[in-house]
């Protein structure tokens, strides 16, 4: 058995790689190193901190973080299920749809809580 098969995949992954670390290592070597009081200081938002950090967040952010991760999961699965759909058949097919099923009681939620209600 060969692994010829596997040489786009390895490559992708390599040249994936690269191109996010490369970015990063020149700039490290290459970049000025001019730190000064306002550099090296903390900040919150482009503006000086003005609390705790072990503050309490509003319940709000983490339902919008809910919901971004009910949007990404949705999006991630779709894809590979639409395009193997004909091979998959209707068990797959009922799979996704309550797989999407699950996904809507959690919007459901997050309308419910308020937390597509912009102020």
């Amino acid at each position: 058995m060969t692994l010829d098969p596997y040489l786009p995949v390895i490559l992708f992954i390599l040249i994936g790689i690269a191109v996010g670390v490369a970015p990063q290592v020149l700039g490290f070597l290459l970049g000025p190193r001019r730190p000064d009081q306002a550099k090296n200081s903390p900040y919150e938002c482009g503006f000086e901190a003005f609390e705790d950090a072990r503050m309490k967040f509003d319940v709000r952010y983490y339902l919008v973080a809910i919901l971004f991760i009910l949007f990404d999961l949705e999006i991630a699965f779709l894809f590979p299920w639409a395009v193997a759909l004909r091979e998959i058949g209707p068990a797959g097919f009922w799979a996704m749809m309550l797989f999407l099923a699950i996904l809507v009681v959690g919007f459901a939620y997050e309308w419910k809580k308020g937390a597509l209600d912009w102020e």
